[in-house]
């Protein structure tokens, strides 16, 4: 029996990660997040292993259990889910980034802004050579979405370093 549960960014998360694997486990769950979006979202593990059962009891995922061994929960999208999904995705959104920098609060509270621009300096260029390799790595066999995403984090690595360039001189 299902119920009604409002639906968050981590709903929407897990059921997009399970419609695009047919069938994930909490484990591959947080495996998908670590490789893609988590790149650009971050969300608490726990969450992975907990939203997924309240998705099942309203519906919008089904559920299916190891007979042996450890007995892992496997998770499918229903019907209801990909209608809340495909839903979700076609309501475009006008909300700001989110900006959550570790360097940055640090300076606003009175770091060395030369000092913290030396060490987000290889921390951003390792991150673009990474995101770069990526997009070589996929050539055209990365899906649209994924692709976009991957070009927006590969412009914003290129903004930071920018930026923590100026700073550094």
């Amino acid at each position: 029996m299902s119920s009604e549960i409002r639906l968050t960014p981590t709903s929407y998360i897990v059921l997009g990660l399970i419609e695009g694997a047919d069938e994930a486990t909490p484990y591959d769950l947080k495996q998908m997040v670590a490789v893609s979006l988590g790149n650009f979202w971050s969300l608490q593990h726990a969450q992975l292993y907990t939203e997924p059962a309240r998705l099942t009891g309203a519906g919008y995922l089904s559920e299916r259990r190891e007979q042996g061994g450890r007995r892992r929960k496997h998770y499918s999208i229903t019907s209801k889910g990909r209608e809340a999904l495909r839903d979700w995705c076609a309501e475009p959104t006008a909300e700001l980034t989110e900006l959550r920098d570790l360097a940055l609060l640090k300076v606003f509270f009175g770091a060395d802004p030369k000092g913290m621009a030396k060490a987000q300096l290889p921390v951003h260029e390792r991150q673009l050579a990474t995101y770069e390799e990526l997009r070589r790595g996929a050539g055209t066999a990365m899906p649209e979405g994924p692709g976009i995403t991957l070009e927006a984090g590969i412009t914003s690595e290129r903004i930071w370093i920018e930026f923590w360039s100026s700073l550094a001189k």
